[in-house]
């Protein structure tokens, strides 16, 4: 059976290869970004590959649902999560597994809070940041485009290009200008250990274990517009011919029990009830204390691609 995400990264792939077999599920994963998933799911319409999909959040789960590339499927563990975690229209698309924040993290060494950057904005308006953060070369992944999403949903204007105005496409490009290009294969917190940037974008789960990889005390940036949130989802796909058995996967990877391995091993925040209960209550805590971005996730989806589409043209260095 054969498992499309991008939540494969730091090892992920591998432990769930290994669990879901010793479930009696053998899976093969295939891993890459969010955004790139989603298309792969698009063009495969007409002759699916996967079987189930995780990983991905509502504006791609929007897309895929659009496309008519999703079958509703209700888990076993639909009552142990907040619906308004899931899919909005009530159908039972997508479920959610786990919740994530997209933040900017930087070296603790480099700044305190107060001497920070205290929103991305910050990084490209305040020269004395400039080419000390991070920036991507790809935008193919689900972090990326989030913490575009985030910027760009700011500057709403009907009339703009792709329903964004004019300075908020100057945000953009300062963003690249500014900015201190990743390294193909180089992790961010790599480069903040030896000193080639003070920060850059993260996802939260993903924070512990490179701290202690790379020696790296970081912490994250709380603009006052708040972060924005990923709920990473699963679904089943559609035209699956393995459909009993992409169920009995997702009844298995969604339960409080796998859940709570999962964070274990993961530091994730999970959005099964029962997992949560069992999570490290720091972890719990962390989440809880971030102000989510209240972002207009329709236009976000309705635009991102034609978004990325223009960036990647205009704007990547």
């Amino acid at each position: 059976m054969v498992v499309y995400t991008n939540s494969n990264a730091d090892g992920r792939a591998e432990w769930l290869t290994e669990k879901a077999a010793e479930a009696g599920i053998p899976v093969e994963i295939v891993g890459q970004g969010g955004g790139d998933t989603t298309n792969k799911i698009l063009a495969e319409a007409g002759n699916p590959v996967a079987d189930v999909v995780f990983g991905l959040n509502h504006m791609y789960f929007s897309q895929l649902v659009q496309a008519g590339t999703i079958e509703p499927y209700t888990p076993e563990w639909s009552d142990e999560v907040a619906p308004e975690l899931g899919d909005p229209s009530g159908e039972g698309n997508f479920w959610p597994i786990v919740q994530q924040g997209i933040v900017l993290a930087y070296d603790r060494e480099a700044y305190t809070p107060e001497e920070a950057p205290q929103d991305w904005t910050d990084l490209w308006s305040e020269e004395r940041f400039h080419e000390r953060y991070e920036s991507v070369t790809g935008l193919g992944g689900a972090t990326t485009q989030l913490v575009f999403a985030g910027i760009l949903d700011r500057y709403q204007d009907p009339s703009g290009e792709l329903g964004v105005s004019a300075e908020g496409w100057k945000q953009i490009e300062a963003y690249f200008e500014h900015g201190n290009p990743s390294v193909p294969d180089t992790d961010l917190y790599l480069r903040m250990a030896e000193d080639e940037v003070d920060m850059g974008q993260m996802w939260t789960s993903g924070i512990p274990s490179r701290e202690e990889e790379y020696g790296v005390d970081t912490e994250i940036v709380q603009p006052e517009v708040g972060v924005p949130f990923a709920v990473e989802q699963v679904a089943l796909v559609k035209g699956t011919d393995q459909a009993e058995r992409a169920q009995e996967f997702i009844d298995w990877f969604g339960s409080a029990e796998t859940q709570a391995a999962w964070s274990a091993e993961f530091d994730s925040m999970p959005a099964n009830e029962g997992a949560i209960a069992e999570a490290d209550p720091e972890i719990v805590e962390f989440h809880e204390s971030l102000d989510q971005q209240d972002i207009d996730w329709d236009f976000v989806s309705e635009n991102v691609t034609a978004w990325i589409e223009k960036v990647e043209l205009e704007y990547v260095q």
